[in-house]
């Protein structure tokens, strides 16, 4: 029994991990959950429900990343918006 809490804890650990690669990359709780479950064969439910538990234990911090990817979404339109206007107004 041990041995299985063991590993579940360990399992559990790694997903956590691999969920804090995610937040680097600024990847949405659904962007992660396509890309774990892509690249590490991870149960989407199972990175919902590791994600769930890490904002609960960290909601100051997800409400600035929230905050953050917001952010950085406005700036990348703006850009875009801009880069447009400029090739537009080329001849």
């Amino acid at each position: 029994m041990i041995m299985a809490e063991d590993s579940s804890a360990s399992y559990i650990r790694m997903v956590q991990h691999l969920i804090e690669k995610c937040l680097i990359f600024h990847m949405t709780k659904e962007e992660c959950m396509e890309a774990l479950s892509k690249h590490a064969d991870i149960k989407p439910v199972i990175t919902s429900t590791v994600w769930k538990e890490l904002e609960k234990e960290n909601m100051e911090f997800f409400e600035s990343y929230s905050r953050s990817r917001e952010d950085r979404i406005s700036e990348m339109e703006i850009r875009q918006r801009l880069q447009k206007l400029i090739s537009d107004s080329d001849y």
